[in-house]
C-alpha cells in the first residue's frame, strides 16, 4: 500500500462527520459547564493561545493537550470535550492552538509550540507535574516537547512528568510523497529531522503510546516503533493498541472511565503526579 493511502486514504472512515460534530457539541457543553479561560495568549503569534480547564478537585498536577490535523488544520476548540475527562484525574486541562504549516515551518511551528509549556507552568502556578498529551500530529509535537533541553531555554530542569501520545506520526519521511506535503513542504533531510523517533535518548519520563486497534499498518507501527524506541533508551513505556478504534474514535475510548486505554492513563497520571 502507498504512503498516500496510509497516511490519508486509508485513514478515512465514514463515520468520522457525525463523531466530530458529536465532538463540537459536546465541546460546547462542556464550556457551559466548566466555565474555562479561552484563548489565552502564549506567544505573539495569532494561534498561539489556550484554553485553561480548572481540575475536578484538589489539583495534582496539569495536562497540555495540542491537537491533531497533520500540523495543517484544526483547531483546539473542537477538542474541548476532552477537558472534563482528564479535569476529573486532579489535572488542570490546557488545550493548545498553534501555527499552521505552510505559514510555518515545521521547525518554526514545533518552536512555537515549545512557548506553551512556560505559559501554561505559569498559568497553573509553576508548582504542579506537567502531562504533556496529543492525537496525530499533536502526539509528534507532545514527544518533542519531552526531548526539548528546557534547561537551555532557562527552566532549572524538564517539568515535563509524562507523555501520553495518541496515533502519532514520528518518523515523518514517509509522508514527503504524499498530497500533505503540499503544505508540509518536507525535503528528505527535514523530513529526518524534524522525526522524533531518531532521537530518543535516556532519561525522558514515562510515556504511553496508544493507536486505534483498527488504523491502516503504518500507523499501527508507527506507535510500535516509537515504544520501542523509547523503551530501548531505557525509559518507561506503555504500547496500546485498542480494538475497534479507528483515528478519531480512539478519542472517545481515552476519557472513557471504564477502557483499558484510560485506566492506563490514569495510573501513568497518578504516578506521575503524586496527590498533594
Amino acid at each position: 500500500m502507498s504512503a498516500q493511502f496510509q497516511y490519508v486514504e486509508g485513514q478515512a472512515r465514514p463515520g468520522f462527520a457525525a463523531l466530530l460534530a458529536g465532538y463540537e457539541a459536546d465541546g460546547r457543553a462542556a464550556v457551559a459547564q466548566c466555565a474555562p479561560r479561552l484563548d489565552v495568549p502564549y506567544g505573539t503569534q495569532p494561534r498561539q493561545t489556550l484554553d485553561l480547564f480548572t481540575a475536578t478537585g484538589p489539583a495534582r498536577g496539569a495536562l497540555l493537550y495540542l491537537h491533531a490535523g497533520y500540523w495543517q488544520s484544526r483547531d483546539k476548540a473542537l477538542f474541548r470535550f476532552l477537558a472534563p475527562g482528564l479535569a476529573a484525574l486532579g489535572l488542570h486541562v490546557a488545550l493548545a492552538n498553534y501555527p499552521l504549516c505552510p505559514s510555518v515551518t515545521l521547525d518554526a511551528l514545533t518552536e512555537a509550540v515549545r512557548e506553551a509549556v512556560p505559559a501554561v507552568l505559569r498559568e497553573t502556578g509553576g508548582a504542579l507535574p506537567l502531562v504533556v498529551a496529543g492525537h496525530s500530529a499533536g502526539a509528534h509535537l507532545a514527544v518533542e516537547l519531552a526531548l526539548t533541553d528546557w534547561p537551555a531555554r532557562g527552566l532549572p530542569a524538564s517539568p515535563i512528568a509524562a507523555v501520553i501520545a495518541l496515533s502519532g506520526i514520528y518518523e515523518l519521511t514517509p509522508l514527503v510523497d504524499t498530497t500533505l506535503n503540499a503544505n508540509l513542504r518536507l525535503d528528505a533531510a527535514a523530513a529526518a529531522r524534524c522525526s522524533p523517533v531518531r532521537r530518543v535518548c535516556g532519561g525522558l519520563p514515562p510515556a504511553l503510546f496508544a493507536v486505534g486497534g483498527d488504523e491502516t499498518p503504518a500507523f499501527l507501527a508507527q506507535n510500535r516503533d516509537m515504544h520501542a524506541a523509547w523503551q530501548a533508551a531505557g525509559n518507561a513505556g506503555t504500547c496500546l493498541a485498542p480494538d475497534g478504534d479507528d483515528h478519531f474514535s480512539l478519542l472517545r475510548t481515552w476519557i472513557s472511565p471504564d477502557a483499558a486505554l484510560h485506566r492506563h492513563t490514569r495510573a501513568l497520571v497518578e504516578r506521575a503526579c503524586p496527590a498533594r
